[in-house]
């Protein structure tokens, strides 16, 4: 069986190519693999066969750069969900669109089996709540592409973490570029799936400092920006994040020191490093199962087709969500942690009580 696939935002991670990761020439004119569209186009379970935006210009390159006809580029998600029966959703639109994009989509004449929203879930935690509340009533899995969750080398990593591999994981050190909404919750996400741990108690800072103005061309002012603080998971694990860098003096980078040894991640210098615990000396060893470390070039390139087959597997009922909503919110949690401890000058005790699940970030 074929699925029927639509795409509500017709932008860079949707299919048309991204700043920064693609070639400016190449923009709007090539199918790249790294998108939305590239899964679908990787996957022959899913045919793409429809797209929404409000940009009307935008639209047509898209059309164009993935063969889709003029009758199935549709000005605004309410005209395609109201004119497709639609199997998935992917919703590809800015990150404070997401909220109200998702639940368009799961309560739409479409509807989907399962929508694919792009990270960060949503702008605050009471929106992605809702969210999955509203995905949970009308049957939808909302799978959120957190894409490192769809590369095999952490999946084989977070295997080995929680199997015991470091022993019980006592303390974690994370770095990434800012800013904390847009880019880091890749990090913090990454973090919540190798520990399969929710934050208890955050304390943060937050510098103001922002990319996105520059890198994106973008007209307004956001609250997102750098920063970083410090996080007790349920688990009584401590972690220290640090996200206030720019993206070209950036690297992810995770050490987790364990009881019975410690690991070193670094996906940006592609390093993967571990020792084990033996006789009070760590010993370094290969990684079991796994030959190098995670690049950008090759992991992160095959992380959306990875996602597409997973959506399929969904579809046809053979897998359970690898990356849902509920610990989507978990990331959303930690980061509406840091700034609320930071502008209120105290720690933050997670989950939160109301007003503070209507606490907003806004981004890009």
């Amino acid at each position: 069986m074929t699925y029927r696939a639509g795409i509500i935002g017709a932008g860079g991670i949707a299919g048309l190519g991204i700043l920064g990761l693609h070639d400016e020439e190449d923009i709007g004119t090539r199918k790249f693999p790294e998108s939305h569209a590239g899964g679908y186009h990787a996957t022959e379970d899913i045919d793409l066969v429809a797209v929404a935006d409000v940009d009307e210009g935008k639209l047509d390159t898209f059309g164009e750069a993935w063969d889709l006809p003029p009758e199935r580029r549709y000005v605004g998600h309410e005209a395609m969900l109201a004119a497709e029966e639609l199997d998935v959703v992917s919703v590809c639109t800015p990150s404070f669109l997401h909220h109200q994009h998702v639940l368009d989509a799961a309560r739409s004449s479409a509807d989907p089996d399962v929508i694919w929203c792009e990270k960060p879930i949503a702008s605050g935690v009471g929106e992605a709540e809702e969210m999955c509340e509203v995905c949970a009533e009308t049957d939808t899995e909302l799978v959120i592409n957190h894409s490192f969750r769809f590369t095999d080398k952490l999946r084989t990593l977070r295997d080995h973490v929680r199997d015991g591999l470091i022993g019980e994981v006592k303390a974690v050190t994370a770095q990434f570029r800012r800013e904390l909404l847009r880019n880091s919750t890749h990090l913090i996400d990454t973090l919540v799936y190798l520990l399969d741990a929710r934050p208890r108690r955050v304390s943060g800072f937050i510098n103001g400092e922002n990319d996105a103005v520059t890198a994106l061309e973008g007209d307004r002012e956001v609250d997102d920006s750098g920063g970083g603080g410090f996080v007790v998971m349920d688990d009584g694990t401590f972690v220290s994040i640090d996200c206030t860098v720019a993206r070209d003096i950036s690297s992810m980078t995770f050490q987790l020191v364990g009881t019975e040894g410690k690991l070193y991640i670094n996906n940006d210098d592609g390093e993967w490093r571990y020792w084990a615990l033996e006789d009070g000396a760590h010993v370094e060893k290969p990684i079991p199962g796994i030959e190098d470390a995670w690049r950008w070039d090759e992991d992160y390139r095959g992380s959306f087709a990875n996602a597409a087959r997973h959506v399929a597997d969904l579809l046809n009922g053979e897998a359970e969500n690898r990356s849902p909503g509920e610990e989507a919110a978990r990331s959303v949690e930690v980061i509406v942690g840091f700034y609320i401890s930071h502008y209120t000058g105290g720690h933050v005790s997670v989950p939160f009580d109301r007003p503070l699940k209507d606490v907003t970030i806004t981004s890009w």
